[in-house]
């Protein structure tokens, strides 16, 4: 199973996003903002992409790297295992939508 109840909150798919993004490249939260933006058209808050890291992290989908005040986030061996299960969902859920 990929998400836990409350894993997925940003109206929709933050933690699902964030983990397809650092399946690309690890990247520090700014950069994960600005990702976002592009894609969602509209910045996420700080209050709201740090606790989906953290909860990310505490599920052990994602690592992160301290260098000074620069974190950057990593996708774990179980993140790519959560993503890759993500994925299948999605398109099982949603293959009639398109």
């Amino acid at each position: 199973m990929f998400m836990k109840d409350n894993c997925c909150n940003m109206k929709g798919f933050l933690s699902f996003l964030l983990l397809f993004l650092l399946s690309k490249k690890p990247m520090n939260g700014q950069e994960l903002s600005d990702e976002l933006e592009k894609r969602k058209g509209d910045r996420p808050s700080p209050g709201t992409i740090y606790p989906a890291l953290k909860s990310l992290r505490e599920m052990k989908w994602i690592e992160e790297k301290k260098e000074g005040k620069n974190i950057t986030y990593t996708l774990t061996d179980e993140g790519k295992k959560a993503l890759k299960n993500a994925k299948e969902r999605f398109c099982k859920i949603f293959v009639d939508v398109l």
